[in-house]
């Protein structure tokens, strides 16, 4: 994956050794998460879960069954369950009734346009593909939107999310957009409705469809609790089982940080980045429910090596090293260490560690078959950055083309994707390793906004050192435009990519949701790290924010 480099020389460097590196920041986190006090928190982590088991009976008959006749009332329950973070003890009930709601969508014909808005939405989430038609009833006698609708604020924040759920030619769908941006910016600034202008402001830095599950949650319940109408049963275990997920990822967090710690790489590995916080918060964003818990122990210590894998090709190994390094991490052998030099053993003695520790996990599980996907894509990775060598070894600037089927290979969420299904359980198959295996489209399209995010974000960091040409540089010199109108044509591809995820998750789909969703969600990672910068590499506001709301601070109840 994308991951720049913090690189010094190492203590065992020769000295006529030349390495591109750059400086970077060690971590900002220090040994903040290494401890964690297991005793004094699991007697109010237990008295909370029965709170929890409680509130959930009582939210299952509030939203499933008191309001299963009224559609305005139980799609702005449903709505706020998923937004508050707490839909997937729900799972099976949301389905059935969103199921319902299909069949009945479009004979609904009284509702306003929040309303209208929010069903669409969420039946779109869902994968079912219902139709933008139903927008024609808030257009004039001229095609246009009724400027009327203006007044509505929330019905157009609520249009607004909606229109992201969008497909290609959908032109409807790209007016709406257009059209509710335009005045909730306007409203942004005149609304005096705190909670609301608060609610636009977050929507247009980051609409619903591209953010993460548990930041959203955090920021929304202030502005739920603040709404007249929310029902206090859904506000109250949203509360409660935010911070007792908290405590479960407290506690990971600690277990990986000493993990990270053991492995001694700021001393061995004085070149990598010390990253492993913002690496944990990464695949908090793939999955944060309890019931995967194994599995993201499993993705947050793959992710830590890949990151150091890219470190060791983009700047620190030289392309001689890089060649006998390759060759070693494709035979996958134990044998191969005596090759390699002293900082390239360390790594890879700890890979081989790693593999060997998961694949113990799969056998005892019966699913020994998934390593084998899980170790090719780590070779495929490391021949995908070794390409890439070459090319900068060669001074080589390739064609877009070129460029783009190594270089979206290159930013690891092939891998991640992979990965990510070897401890998912019962609804992971072979045949979605497969799936994977054949370059499906989400994949491609979230690969093509990672790669695209990434370059726009560090491409003039970049050049400050000898480096690999961008995106940015081989579009420039193949068709000789400026950069300003590279910088409009890839933010468009990146907008339909987006299009091409939303496709991708209408019914029927190739594979089951949970498998897509992981795609999506490592998508919205990206969304937040590397919109306007490149928050993995430069630790700033937006990931300080984000990890001390996740794993911090509580919810105050």
């Amino acid at each position: 994956m994308s991951f720049p480099v913090a690189a010094q020389v190492a203590h065992s460097a020769k000295p006529e050794i030349v390495r591109q590196t750059a400086n970077y920041h060690p971590s900002i986190w220090g040994d903040r998460f290494l401890n964690y006090d297991e005793k004094n928190i699991q007697i109010t982590y237990d008295h909370m879960q029965q709170q929890v088991d409680q509130l959930k009976v009582a939210v299952r008959k509030e939203v499933f069954t008191t309001s299963a006749g009224d559609f305005s009332h139980q799609v702005k329950l449903i709505d706020a369950v998923q937004r508050l973070g707490v839909a997937y003890p729900f799972e099976r009930e949301i389905e059935e009734a969103l199921q319902r709601m299909h069949i009945t969508y479009h004979d609904y014909d009284g509702g306003d346009l929040y309303t209208v808005a929010l069903g669409f939405r969420l039946l779109r989430q869902h994968g079912f593909n219902v139709s933008c038609d139903i927008f024609n009833k808030f257009k004039d006698k001229n095609g246009n939107f009724k400027e009327s609708l203006t007044a509505d604020v929330p019905g157009m924040l609520s249009f607004y999310e909606a229109a992201h759920l969008r497909k290609h030619g959908e032109d409807m769908l790209e007016e709406a957009l257009v059209f509710t941006t335009t005045h909730l910016e306007s409203a942004e600034t005149t609304d005096a409705r705190k909670p609301l202008a608060l609610q636009i402001t977050q929507a247009l830095e980051r609409p619903l469809r591209k953010g993460l599950e548990r930041v959203c949650a955090r920021g929304y319940m202030s502005i739920y609790q603040d709404d007249a109408s929310h029902s206090e049963a859904i506000l109250k275990l949203a509360k409660l089982d935010f911070n007792l997920v908290q405590s479960l990822h407290k506690k990971e967090l600690s277990e990986i940080t000493r993990w990270w710690k053991e492995l001694d790489f700021e001393k061995k590995l004085p070149f990598a980045r010390d990253r492993i916080v913002e690496l944990y918060f990464w695949i908090v964003g793939v999955y944060f429910e309890p019931h995967y818990m194994a599995t993201r122990k499993i993705l947050t210590k793959v992710i830590a090596l890949v990151s150091v894998l890219d470190d060791i090709y983009d700047a620190f190994g030289t392309y001689e090293e890089l060649v006998i390094f390759t060759g070693a991490i494709e035979r996958w052998d134990i044998n191969c260490m005596d090759e390699l030099p002293d900082y390239m053993q360390v790594f890879y003695h700890t890979l081989l560690n790693v593999y060997d520790e998961i694949e113990e996990e799969m056998v005892k599980e019966g699913r020994s078959y998934r390593v084998h996907y899980a170790k090719e894509a780590v070779k495929a990775q490391a021949r995908n950055y070794f390409a890439e060598a070459q090319w900068l070894h060669k001074d080589y600037i390739p064609s877009m083309e070129e460029y783009m089927s190594v270089a979206t290979a290159c930013v690891g969420n092939t891998l991640l994707s992979i990965t990510s299904l070897v401890g998912m359980g019962d609804i992971v198959t072979k045949e979605a390793f497969e799936w994977l295996l054949n370059d499906p489209r989400i994949l491609r399209a979230s690969n093509i906004i990672f790669r695209l995010m990434d370059d726009l974000s560090g491409y003039e960091f970049e050049k400050e050192r000898k480096h690999v040409a961008s995106s940015i540089e081989c579009y420039m010199k193949q068709y000789g435009v400026p950069e300003q109108e590279v910088l409009l044509i890839f933010n468009k591809q990146v907008m339909d990519s987006w299009k091409d995820i939303n496709e991708e998750f209408l019914r029927p789909t190739d594979v089951p949701m949970p498998v897509l969703m992981r795609v999506l969600n490592l998508t919205r990672v990206v969304d937040l790290l590397y919109k306007g910068e490149d928050g993995y590499t430069h630790v700033g506001k937006v990931m300080k924010d984000s990890v001390a709301s996740l794993f911090i601070e509580p919810v105050p109840l």
